[in-house]
């Protein structure tokens, strides 16, 4: 086989595959040679065994289970003396059922990892028939060759979505595979018809579920507390659970209910800031959540906000800046591009005149003009200096700031990304400012979103009655934010511009916000996405010396990117 190379990062003789000739090449099919382009560029080899796909517990009675259940035995009998077998993945690509009738497939499956709990994403399996649709969102054949692994090429299959008629969500994947060589055209309407049955049955079942929901939250409701029912596609409350609830609080309670492990009390701070004391219940059949909320009186129950507080900073942070404005105190104020930095120094400063010397600048005064008005400014600058974005200044106007600091006593401070990010002369800024102020990135305050969200809508388009709903809010919680409040008011802008008054709802956000992750990502898988977004940024988007600093392979590197949805 000949062995292709693709030119990333700039990097020559970058070997990611050993795949068919050229020619073979062409001659794919436009969706499949794009399904192949996709797994080269997430590091997959095509020679990579499948028995290191990853395994998951996976709920075998859930909705999708119940629905499709019916229609696979339908299936299954249609199939029976034959060597087809027929699988379903959920949403996440996950197999959570699948039939057959030989035990030749079963073996041939079991060879493969093509077994329940088993997920296939196309970072990690290539181009196949559960990988595949769900990417690009409809049915797909793929046969033998065209599979991008080589231990996948000698089955031939069939693929099709499936998506809940009501709400238009991606369910799962229903497939029938068989061996290279028995390909039908019967195949794709025989699963197209089965899809249809099974998201038939996703409807009634809904209906099922909010019966269900509605009767455990009729039998709760006259309790003293707040008593809220969180469905899918339903919100029920009594009337003490909508003076205590914002819609906002929604997504905190969708959280709180798939990240609860086990029963009993807990304690949750609304948007609002009103602590509650929190008992959930999961209702029977996945039909949704019943809380009950008893607020916590108490002097932590609502932290006041300080006159010229920024709105959009935590609440330590603000009490940190303006207790070291008082003082005149020099600071170090760090964090990621957008998370508020600039916002910061204007509180820091107060009434305080402020002037701004940034790192930015240089482009257009050159290195020596640049030094020369940070001499001026140093020396007579009555009120507070920030020095902008100095991770962005040359090591020798670093080291030229580090002796300003030292020689002058004017009020600075200066902005930079974070602390874990400088090396060298910027590093030893750290040494002559000791007072540090971090700003957290806004994924990591997600609790806060909903609440951040209107504040900037409502400085944004003042007087007019503009409203973000549960539904909207819900899923700007659930996204990763890797531009920070500047992405927020740039996604706001648009949604305004989309409905100038009244509720923006989820249709009314840009196209690529009206996604939500499928799971939230766990605090590992958070710490692992800033540690790579970290590290390309020291290396200036640079995958290979990026994975050389994290200590992991670039195939490595390519799949968490993809994993974890990193914009690199």
């Amino acid at each position: 086989m000949t062995q292709v190379t693709i030119d990333l990062d700039e990097e020559p003789d970058v070997d990611l595959m050993d795949a068919t000739t050229r020619e073979d090449r062409r001659q794919l099919r436009s969706v499949v040679a794009e399904s192949w382009r996709r797994s080269e560029l997430s590091g997959l080899h095509p020679d990579a065994a499948t028995d290191r796909l990853e395994m998951h517990d996976v709920d075998r009675g859930g909705r999708l289970v119940r629905a499709a259940t019916p229609a696979l035995d339908e299936m299954a009998r249609h199939l029976d003396d034959t060597n087809f077998c027929v699988m379903l993945a959920d949403r996440d690509g996950h197999i959570v059922d699948r039939r057959f009738a030989e035990r030749s497939v079963e073996r041939a499956l079991d060879g493969v990892s093509a077994v329940p709990g088993c997920r296939f994403v196309e970072e990690s399996s290539g181009t196949n028939s559960i990988a595949t649709p769900l990417e690009i969102r409809r049915g797909i054949t793929v046969s033998g060759a065209e599979h991008y692994l080589e231990g996948l090429k000698k089955f031939t299959c069939y693929g099709h979505p499936i998506f809940h008629p009501a709400t238009e969500r991606l369910e799962g994947v229903l497939d029938i595979t068989g061996l290279s060589g028995e390909e039908s055209a019967l195949l794709a309407p025989f699963v197209v018809h089965a899809v249809a049955d099974i998201e038939q049955r996703l409807i009634a079942g809904s209906k099922r579920a909010e019966q269900r929901l509605l009767a455990a939250f009729q039998s709760a409701r006259h309790r003293a507390a707040a008593v809220l029912a969180l469905g899918d596609d339903m919100v029920l409350a009594n009337t003490a659970a909508v003076d205590l609830v914002d819609a906002a609080d929604h997504a905190l309670l969708r959280e709180a209910a798939q990240t609860s492990r086990h029963s009993g009390r807990e304690r949750l701070r609304l948007t609002s800031g009103t602590t509650v004391e929190m008992d959930l219940e999961a209702v029977a059949g996945n039909a949704g959540t019943l809380f009950s909320l008893t607020p916590v009186r108490g002097p932590r129950d609502r932290i006041p906000r300080r006159r010229g507080a920024s709105r959009i900073l935590p609440a330590q942070v603000e009490r940190d800046l303006l207790r070291c404005g008082a003082d005149r105190e020099r600071v170090l104020i760090a964090g990621e591009p957008g998370t508020g930095r600039t916002a910061a120094t204007r509180l820091l400063a107060r009434c305080e005149p402020l002037i701004v010397l940034g790192g930015a600048d240089l482009p257009t005064v050159g290195e020596v003009g640049w030094s020369a008005r940070l001499d001026e400014l140093a020396g007579g600058h009555p009120g507070l200096l920030v020095i902008e974005d100095v991770h962005l200044l040359p090591p020798v106007l670093a080291a030229r700031l580090c002796r300003v600091l030292d020689a002058s006593d004017a009020w600075i401070a200066i902005t930079s990304a974070p602390v874990a990010e400088l090396r060298g002369e910027h590093a030893g800024l750290l040494a002559r400012v000791p007072r540090r102020v971090e700003l957290p990135p806004l994924r990591t305050r997600r609790a806060e979103l909903p609440a951040l969200a209107r504040t900037m809508l409502a400085g944004m388009a003042p007087g007019r009655s503009l409203r973000l709903t549960a539904s909207a809010l819900e899923l700007l919680t659930a996204q990763s934010w890797p531009g920070n409040f500047r992405e927020l008011e740039a996604v706001l802008h648009k949604s305004i511009e989309r409905r100038s008054v009244g509720d923006i709802i989820a249709r009314d956000l840009p196209d690529a916000y009206q996604v939500s992750a499928a799971h939230p990502r766990t605090p590992w898988e958070q710490a692992e996405h800033d540690a790579i977004t970290r590290a390309l940024r020291a290396a200036e988007g640079n995958k290979v010396h990026a994975a050389r600093d994290l200590g992991i392979s670039r195939s490595t590197l390519y799949n968490r990117i993809k994993s974890l949805g990193i914009n690199a």
